[in-house]
């Protein structure tokens, strides 16, 4: 039986034969112990703390997660860290905090909301801790459902993303062939993205739904400019309409390479030929020479166009009539009728649908080396 020590899930197996919870032990004991040690100390304490526990699960001969697809909350306990300093967290389903004292949220602590904590580091975030304590966090009114008049409008105008379901299905496929239950985590999973419930549906899949907000669909809220987790812990990382509204895509993207295992998959969608969809929290847009470039850490498995020029026209309509006046629920019925449009992309032929695409998405594996500068012309003119 294969023991993986990544996931070191004896710990918790452990500490749950003592009725103790494996983060608040080593926090208490590092709290009585090495209260004014050095920080050095306490990650060399930490670490010792972590392998011994690894130690104790391969002796058991501990391998898989008794937790419920989705949830992932023991898994939390054991793989979340702070955002600040990345240390271990303790108290973490009731008043979450870091376990060492020398960081400032071992005293503040980290809100919890809907029951979920909210691992952000506040000061260099461009989210605020009050807004956690009104709501689930969200800046903005969401459907998370997908069930309202307005979502169905714009899924009977603007498609359903088929390259999302069959990407899906590959990014599932890959995974399984090295881990039997793979460990995926979803950024900006608040919503179900179109095109992943087969990502959902998977009961072989231990998903961790992050957001900037809580729902449903997430057990913890997060920014990825500085995930809370152990280094190289995913199996997976699906991000799927979210770098456009980051800060730094660059150092999301690094984020991501940090937390995926060695050889990790990772499925990004951006969008390239669209207007502004998120108010103040809309920030990029890349071209599929841009977006292999944010991803130059990874090797590529495909990449390419989501949507074509038809859905950038259909974009390019709303919006006109919205500059005009019409507002964002009137521009919608405007576009209603020119929904056909969209079909024309199944005509488009050759590399140009690239240059004129919608969206672009990557899908690719953790490399240990980045790709030479020199060779991004080339990539160009081989796109199709």
């Amino acid at each position: 039986m294969k023991f993986s020590p990544t996931l070191a899930v004896g710990c918790r197996a452990a500490a749950i034969s003592n009725q103790l919870d494996p983060c608040q032990l080593n926090g208490h004991i590092a709290n009585r112990l090495l209260p004014h040690s050095s920080t050095k100390l306490r990650l060399a304490f930490d670490l010792l703390t972590r392998w011994a526990c690894m130690a104790e699960a391969a002796r058991q001969h501990i391998v898989s997660l008794d937790v419920a697809p989705g949830a992932a909350t023991s898994w939390l306990e054991l793989m979340a860290r702070c955002p600040r300093c990345s240390s271990m967290l303790q108290n973490l389903k009731s008043q979450p905090s870091c376990s060492d004292p020398a960081c400032e949220y071992s005293k503040s602590g980290f809100p919890l909301v809907h029951g979920q904590p909210v691992l952000i580091d506040f000061a260099t975030s461009i989210f605020d801790r009050d807004a956690y304590r009104r709501h689930n966090g969200s800046p903005l009114k969401r459907d998370v459902t997908l069930r309202s008049i307005g979502s169905r409008l714009h899924q009977f105008t603007f498609g359903m993303n088929r390259v999302a379901a069959f990407n899906c299905a590959k990014f599932l496929g890959l995974l399984k062939k090295v881990s039997g239950r793979p460990v995926v985590l979803v950024i900006g999973g608040g919503t179900i993205g179109f095109g992943t419930g087969e990502l959902y549906n998977d009961a072989s899949i231990e998903l961790v739904g992050t957001d900037v907000y809580a729902s449903q669909h997430t057990c913890l809220v997060a920014d990825a400019h500085k995930l809370p987790f152990e280094e190289k812990v995913f199996d997976g990382i699906w991000i799927q309409a979210v770098l456009e509204h980051v800060l730094e895509p660059h150092t999301v993207v690094a984020e991501i390479h940090r937390v995926l295992k060695r050889g990790g998959l990772v499925y990004a969608e951006t969008p390239f030929m669209q207007q502004v969809h998120e108010r103040a929290y809309d920030f990029s847009r890349f071209t599929q020479s841009g977006h292999r470039w944010l991803f130059k850490d990874f090797s590529e498995i495909s990449a390419g166009p989501v949507s074509g020029a038809g859905v950038a026209l259909l974009w390019s309509i709303r919006y006109f009539c919205r500059a005009l006046g019409a507002g964002n629920k009137l521009s919608l019925l405007i576009c209603l009728p020119f929904f056909w449009i969209r079909f024309l992309d199944k005509l488009a032929r050759g590399r140009t649908v690239a240059d004129a695409a919608s969206g672009l998405f990557f899908l690719g594996r953790r490399a240990d080396q980045a790709i030479d500068p020199h060779s991004m012309p080339k990539y160009y003119d081989l796109q199709l």
